[in-house]
């Protein structure tokens, strides 16, 4: 099974809820599957057993998350495969429920244990004949470069005015700049949070030039310790930060310094430390998202390592992943944003070039995280791939995420 989880975002670019988009089988591999085979398993619903394996405060921060359901798999035992708030699971169907009795019981039955509904691809030759389905919903998703927000928002506002609509294929922030203006959308979803920075714009703020010199010095062949403790007690947040954790993993230390604690540490904890925490800081006047984006992409990569043969590039894999948002953060094209940064030369090339040995972990990365199942497929056939590791790669991307975000006593 591929599963990924994508986010919608209200006007202010907080995340509102998320969103799993999941294929069961490779159909490369498999194409019976293509057929009627693809309707095995059906009323086993994949985002549903994401949220229980992960729990939905650790998966979505107690957000709500919209699950696809299909003409099959509207009718499977929902309660009985996760036990996650009702209220908390957004139903997620198409136009290929047809608004007929059947699934208008089904519908309601759902909307009667608590659970909310939202309908997406309806085009607007189709609102007449589902209206007895439009009355249902909590969330209509409206492609906006097909549907006029203007005529939405009166035709949704006089007939289902409980309806709350969101704006879902956003490329770029122009366009959602625009469509926040004119108002009517309650979500938003697009790659357009990520999207690739192509002009340059102000200096760097002293602060980030502070955090950049940390990863810079601790991503050297041999670091030394007490230079970068002396960069991590320039930023009280920091140091508090690193005071915490190492008194969480010692007892009666009798810490007396910074440098003592980055002693304690060592230079492979510290700098394991540093490339997660820093980024935090570093990313903090962007969209929660961005940095949530980044450490999966940094995990998400380093297991994919084995599967394409790189498991001696693994830290270097990680950095990919951590760096690859890095022209979003410092607002500035990658090839600028890689001047205030030291990186390998493979790193470099994938980042800015699309080429080298490790830039073929990117591009699968980048392709599953858009849900693009058919070339994700095509990848994992030309590098055999098996699909149960790439799965276990981004879940185990997603807890290790949840566990970094958590306090320890707050974990299941």
């Amino acid at each position: 099974m591929l599963v990924v989880l994508v986010p919608l975002f209200d006007e202010e670019m907080a995340v509102g809820a998320y969103s799993v988009f999941a294929q069961k089988n490779n159909y490369f591999l498999n194409p019976a599957m293509l057929g009627t085979g693809q309707n095995d398993g059906a009323t086993h619903v994949s985002g549903l057993e994401l949220i229980q394996t992960i729990g939905i405060e650790a998966l979505a921060q107690n957000k709500e998350v919209f699950v696809p359901l299909n003409n099959i798999s509207i009718f499977a035992d929902v309660e009985g495969q996760c036990d996650a708030p009702h209220e908390k699971i957004v139903f997620l169907i198409d136009n290929t429920i047809p608004p007929i009795e059947v699934y208008l019981n089904r519908l309601k039955e759902l909307k009667e244990k608590g659970y909310k509904l939202a309908i997406r691809k309806l085009a607007v030759a189709e609102f007449e004949n589902y209206r007895s389905i439009l009355s249902l919903m909590d969330y209509v998703l409206l492609n906006n470069k097909k549907i006029a927000i203007d005529k939405a928002k009166i035709y949704f506002g006089k007939l289902y005015p409980n309806a709350k609509l969101c704006a879902n294929n956003i490329t770029d922030m122009e366009t959602f700049e625009k469509l926040r203006e004119d108002g009517g959308y309650s979500l938003y979803e697009g790659s357009f949070y990520r999207v690739p920075v192509t002009k340059g714009s102000n200096d760097v703020a002293p602060l980030k030039i502070n955090y950049i010199e940390l990863l810079n010095v601790v991503n050297e062949g041999d670091f030394d310790l007490q230079k970068a403790a002396g960069v991590i007690s320039r930023d009280t947040a920091l140091t508090i930060s690193l005071l915490e954790m190492v008194n969480r993993m010692t007892i009666n230390s009798g810490i007396s310094s910074i440098r003592h604690a980055a002693a304690m540490l060592g230079q492979k904890e510290l700098k394991r430390w540093i490339n997660t925490a820093v980024v935090e800081e570093l990313y903090a006047d962007k969209p929660s998202e961005i940095t949530r984006l980044s450490l999966i992409r940094a995990r998400f990569m380093e297991n994919l390592a084995s599967s394409f043969d790189l498991v001696m590039r693994k830290d270097e894999l990680f950095l990919l992943g951590l760096f690859s948002v890095l022209d979003v953060i410092l607002e500035k094209p990658m090839e600028e944003a890689l001047t205030w940064m030291k990186v390998s030369g493979d790193i470099y090339k994938a980042l800015v070039d699309q080429s080298g040995p490790l830039y073929p972990v990117m591009d699968f990365m980048l392709q599953y995280e858009d849900a693009n199942w058919q070339e994700v497929s095509r990848l994992m056939l030309l590098d055999n791939v098996p699909m149960d590791a790439v799965q276990q790669a981004y879940m185990d991307a997603l807890c290790w995420y949840r566990d970094l975000i958590t306090d320890p006593k707050d974990r299941k």
